[in-house]
């Protein structure tokens, strides 16, 4: 079985799906890896490192798309515009594992059922043990994180940490962090490292001592919450009562912040708005928030996705893919989650529809020339209607 590696196109995008440190164990197994010229390049892995572990460099596009498998950080609706270039390319019986977006961008799925292929979309993994260690969006969450607090402490005039120096003492800057899931725990981490007194809020009472434990402030607001978490795990949907009373409270906490970093997204809906205008403007100049939500619309009101907003000496960040801000350790996570999913679909070198297997099941969203999900048939029907 070939399994291949195309250049990513999505722009902007300079992860690889497979470093070469993840090509032993697919070669052990029989499998013959083909590299797109150049693919890992912009990610740290030139080709020669690929080669020396036993993968071969394809001729062309066209030689990687002829494989049996291909592996992707971007497919259909996560790459709807550049990817449509290769549409042509793929071909009836291929197998493609990838982040696609089908919750958002379901359409595109529809096109790569037409083609006959079988798409995987690794955002619809189920929230399961035996599941974590395929987990790409626990993984680029982690980056992405990280990231927004240095981004953050890059924008604000004042420094993170409390210094006592011979010109006085610095006080040390106040983060808030919007959304506990694991971006909004390694943002809080990661402001503590740097030294900031660091609170953080979530709908979610359950992870009041995850953020106690990474020496955090839990913020509390008096809401009803009971039916804020889902069985998986994720945040839900809330009515719009609730969350206009959450943008109130909120407010007053904004006013005494420094930086904001707001994280929460509900999987397959637009981004609840909770940091208004008005909370912005409430806000001392030079402070910064950084909208990890921004891709969904935004937390902030004030967001634009892929820009930077001053308003009353205020930034506001709305970055849309910061784990390609960190390519070679984002590849190096992603590659080991989509060499488990791997392991785990395809048995003595081929691919094994088992669906039993809840993570084979949730994941396939076409098959047979159809689109097989029924969360993804359901939004196409909702869509044509």
């Amino acid at each position: 079985m070939i399994v291949a590696i195309p250049r990513e196109t999505f722009p902007g995008e300079r992860r690889v799906a497979l470093i070469p440190a993840s090509v032993p164990a697919l070669v052990k197994t029989g499998m013959e890896v083909l590299i797109e010229k150049g693919a890992g390049l912009e990610a740290g892995y030139p080709d020669a490192q690929y080669e020396a572990k036993g993968a071969k460099i394809a001729p062309s596009r066209d030689a990687v798309f002829a494989a049996e498998v291909l592996l992707q950080v971007r497919a259909a609706g996560s790459n709807p515009e550049t990817g449509k270039a290769d549409l042509a390319r793929y071909r009836a019986g291929q197998v493609v594992i990838a982040m696609a977006d089908p919750l958002n961008a379901p359409q595109p799925a529809q096109e790569l059922a037409a083609k006959g292929v079988s798409l995987f979309s690794l955002e619809l993994l189920p929230r399961i043990t035996r599941a974590q260690s395929m987990d790409v969006l626990s993984s680029m969450a982690t980056i992405a994180g990280y990231r927004a607090v240095l981004l953050a402490a890059g924008q604000m005039t004042k420094m993170f940490p409390m210094l006592m120096t011979a010109a006085g003492t610095i006080t040390a800057a106040k983060v808030f962090v919007i959304g506990a899931g694991v971006a909004g725990l390694q943002a809080i981490a990661t402001a503590k490292r740097l030294g900031a007194v660091v609170s953080a809020y979530d709908v979610r009472p359950a992870v009041k001592e995850q953020i106690q434990s990474l020496g955090g402030k839990f913020i509390e607001l008096e809401l009803e919450t009971g039916k804020a978490e889902d069985k998986g795990g994720y945040a839900q949907q809330m009515d719009e009562e609730f969350y206009r009373k959450q943008r109130a409270l909120l407010t007053k906490v904004a006013a005494e912040s420094d930086a904001i970093i707001t994280t929460a997204a509900i999987p397959g809906k637009k981004s609840p708005v909770l940091i208004t205008a008005e909370a912005v403007r409430g806000m001392a100049a030079g402070s910064v928030i950084v909208d990890l939500a921004a891709e969904r619309g935004g937390n902030c009101e004030l967001t634009k996705g892929g820009e930077t907003v001053v308003e009353g000496g205020v930034t506001i960040l709305g970055p849309l893919n910061l784990p390609s801000d960190l390519p070679t350790h984002a590849s190096q996570m992603y590659s080991k989650n989509l060499c488990n999913f791997l392991a785990n679909l395809a048995k003595d070198g081929k691919v094994t529809y088992n669906l039993d297997d809840e993570i084979i099941r949730d994941t396939l969203v076409t098959r047979d020339g159809q689109v097989v999900n029924p969360r993804i048939q359901q939004l196409l029907g909702a869509a044509a209607s």
